[in-house]
């Protein structure tokens, strides 16, 4: 939401009945009264009624307005009704304010009752409501394509040969970004053709508001696309990063503020880049507020980490003897398991510096 929520008025704007039931004023419970006349019916929805009589009750309905001259709400499964006349039961008790909501005690005028940059669920589309805005500001999804490339790739359920890989990056980041509630995403596969890479990122860049590439951005002699991209008009705003895996990776700006991100080909560096950087950027350019971090000790040591550069490391979250989650490393056998990744729930942030690290060592998290 790109806009503060004020309330209109004060909320509740009336002292407001909490229960069906009887409002009676608590001074005449407290001088021993416990049968009450009923002399009136205060419905919600309606102005409201006064006791005329501190002896008698008003029958209230929730939501409706508290009656002048009362100041306690007793359920009706607290009394017996005969005729017109409210008998206590023995457990029944008159304290003042109960349940009763008083004025203002939810929001105030003035003061915002929802802030720009959360997202809207039915909370708080119930509160904008609640403040008399038939329409507020937001920022609209992004368009986005998640696009593999290369001549190796073969569509799930087409036939493949021996030289040949199936192509899963694509459905991964789809799957991902689906499962954070973006609804615009859509993948397309591009051969290694400079020709067609040309085509089909132009008409891409046309059309989407952010590209995520998967492949062909390393110095490979077929890795056309950051050439590619520069022709079109792509900004390159880094390409590279000291880490592992993922460090052949790209990042730029489109012509027309298009967000370009060009993620290693291999499928668990595609997983973390996505996870690390990409899911990070949409919240920042949707206006969201970034989650807090989390972070988890090591449950174990081992050689993970590099000297020089900064190391994601798959984890189990665990629990310890004392019941506090840690994370156990479960590294896979190279960057092309995507099936070690499967019984993992994210991964750490080790910073740069000589492995081991030792058990107990405190390193962000990353859920998947």
């Amino acid at each position: 939401m790109r806009q503060d929520v004020f309330a209109e008025r004060e909320n509740p704007p009336f002292d407001r009945v909490c229960m069906d039931g009887i409002a009676i004023a608590s001074e005449a419970f407290g001088r021993g009264l416990r049968r009450f006349r009923i002399e009136s019916v205060q419905p919600a929805g309606a102005p409201a009624l006064s006791l005329s009589d501190p002896a008698n009750a008003v029958e209230v309905m929730t939501g409706a307005m508290l009656p002048a001259g009362t100041d306690c709400i007793i359920p009706l499964e607290e009394y017996d009704l005969q005729a017109d006349v409210a008998a206590l039961k023995p457990q029944a008790f008159g304290r003042a304010l109960r349940n009763i909501q008083r004025r203002g005690a939810d929001s105030q005028p003035g003061v915002p009752m929802l802030q720009a940059g959360i997202r809207l669920g039915a909370a708080e589309i119930a509160v904008a409501a609640s403040a008399g805005l038939a329409r507020v500001s937001v920022t609209r999804q992004p368009r986005i394509v998640a696009i593999s490339t290369g001549d190796e790739l073969v569509e799930p359920g087409e036939p493949i040969l021996e030289y040949q890989v199936r192509r899963s990056n694509a459905y991964a980041i789809v799957a991902a970004l689906r499962d954070r509630g973006y609804e615009h995403v859509t993948h397309d596969h591009i051969r290694d053709s400079e020709q067609l890479l040309t085509e089909r990122l132009a008409h891409h860049l046309s059309e989407r508001n952010v590209l995520i590439l998967s492949g062909g951005v390393s110095k490979g002699k077929f890795d056309f696309v950051p050439r590619v991209l520069e022709q079109l008009g792509v900004r390159q705003i880094f390409y590279r990063v000291a880490q592992r895996p993922g460090m052949p990776m790209f990042f730029g700006m489109g012509p027309a503020g298009q967000a370009v991100f060009g993620l290693p080909g291999n499928p668990v560096s595609t997983c973390i880049c996505l996870v690390r950087y990409v899911v990070a950027a949409l919240i920042r350019m949707s206006g969201r507020g970034q989650p807090a971090p989390q972070h988890l000790p090591l449950a174990s040591t081992g050689k993970f980490g590099l000297a020089a550069a900064t190391y994601f490391l798959p984890v189990t979250v665990q629990t310890d003897e004392r019941g506090a989650p840690t994370a156990a490393p479960a590294p896979p056998n190279g960057p092309g398991d995507f099936l070690a990744l499967t019984s993992t729930q994210g991964f750490v942030e080790l910073p740069p510096g000589a492995p081991p690290f030792p058990p107990g060592f405190v390193a962000r998290f990353y859920p998947w």
